[in-house]
């Protein structure tokens, strides 16, 4: 029997903190990278606030969870997309973003950064080319 693998994309689209949705998201994330699916995350709107760096969470009682970001290219998680016009309407780019490393085991390739900045129309792309949509 083979194997199917499935492409998710993770749409995550709230800002990292006040809600817990970024942080569900990141553990739905993990989960589907250990059962070897193809996890996709896309951050569009106040998402995007989700891969700054530097962030700084004592002033609100929260922990920080941004640096478990840089750890995603160690599960497989190999495509990071984030809106161009989200970034831009924040007054962002992406020299703002923490660089995600990936290192492909079988081949031995080193990304310093997988983070791909992209227009609306491959926002779009990508979502129609899911099998799978889960919205954070």
């Amino acid at each position: 029997m083979s194997e199917v693998v499935k492409k998710f994309m993770y749409l995550n689209r709230r800002a990292p903190y006040g809600t817990i949705y970024a942080w569900e998201s990141l553990e739905v994330v993990l989960i589907g990278a250990a059962f070897d699916q193809e996890v996709n995350l896309m951050f569009v709107d106040d998402g995007v606030f989700q891969l700054v760096k530097g962030q700084d969470t004592a002033g609100i009682g929260m922990k920080n969870f941004s640096p478990t970001y840089r750890t995603l290219g160690d599960y497989e998680v190999k495509n990071i997309f984030v809106d161009a016009d989200s970034l831009a309407a924040r007054g962002l780019t992406q020299d703002d973003l923490v660089a995600i490393a990936y290192e492909d085991m079988d081949t031995e390739e080193e990304i310093e950064n997988i983070v791909e900045v992209v227009d609306a129309a491959r926002v779009t792309e990508l979502m129609d080319e899911s099998d799978v949509v889960f919205s954070f």
